[in-house]
């Protein structure tokens, strides 16, 4: 979806939310139908079974379910999936739908996520808990560089995925948590908050990891399977169900250790 196409959507569905009651609106019958076709389960994707909650944390609802959410990401995920983690390190975490995604896959691995807002960290839980995996799923609040530090001086070989919403820049820095060399590194970038944020990353790890840019694509509607009123008298609606209506586009690097740094 184009930035001028998604400012446009977020206008009118501003208006439609003036004049339609909560329990009218088309967003709520779409949300509705998709819980009740999917069963609140991931349908797609690497996560695809997993049990979810009722809402999002301050993101896209409807692609989780879907298995569509940060599709980008998809095959990396399924290169991590592969890999003997001990420990997966989640920054950011919202709700838990990398954080539960990955204790999901990697059995033998624990967890520990990192989550400043408490709501999100009630629906992490629960989303655990749905799940079977609460036993290996340690939820924390904020990640500081002293306390990501003390995380990995002991997390053994570390997936690190990393959403912060610019706190990036400041917690993955390997000259401050040298350990951060022999990780292997998921982070969502967000030269939005920072002009360059990802040239300095970039730049921080050229020496020890092999780096993938890894740009955002757009939706279309025919990613969403299911059909309404709603969906066919507002196909804007649609466009909404499986956008996840950023502000701006983002990327994401992925980035492995090279085999010296993983061996340190």
């Amino acid at each position: 979806m184009t930035l001028q196409k998604s400012r446009s959507m977020r206008i009118a569905l501003a208006v439609l939310r003036l004049f339609i009651p909560t329990r009218f609106r088309p967003s709520t019958s779409i949300t509705r139908l998709t819980m009740s076709q999917t069963k609140s389960r991931v349908q797609a994707g690497p996560f695809c079974g997993m049990q979810y909650v009722d809402q999002s944390y301050w993101s896209a609802y409807i692609p989780k379910l879907l298995g569509i959410y940060e599709r980008e990401l998809s095959q990396y995920i399924e290169e991590a999936a592969l890999l003997p983690f001990e420990t997966v390190v989640d920054i950011g975490a919202a709700e838990g739908y990398y954080a539960i995604g990955m204790a999901m896959r990697l059995p033998a691995s624990r967890v520990i996520a990192f989550e400043m807002e408490p709501m999100a960290r009630e629906l992490l839980g629960r989303l655990a808990a749905l799940n079977q995996v609460s036993c290996r799923v340690t939820i924390e609040g904020e990640c500081t560089r002293r306390t990501l530090a003390a995380t990995l001086s002991e997390s053994g070989r570390t997936l690190v995925i990393c959403d912060a919403e610019g706190g990036e820049a400041f917690l993955l820095d390997p000259i401050r948590i040298p350990k951060l060399a022999a990780c292997h590194i998921l982070v969502e970038l967000h030269d939005n908050v920072l002009s360059g944020m990802s040239h300095e990353i970039r730049d921080r790890f050229s020496q020890t990891h092999d780096i993938t840019h890894v740009p955002e694509t757009t939706r279309s509607r025919n990613d969403f399977p299911y059909n309404n009123v709603y969906t066919r008298l507002f196909p804007i609606y649609v466009d909404w169900a499986v956008s996840e209506i950023r502000r701006s586009k983002i990327s994401w690097y992925w980035m492995r250790p090279q085999l010296n740094s993983e061996a340190n």
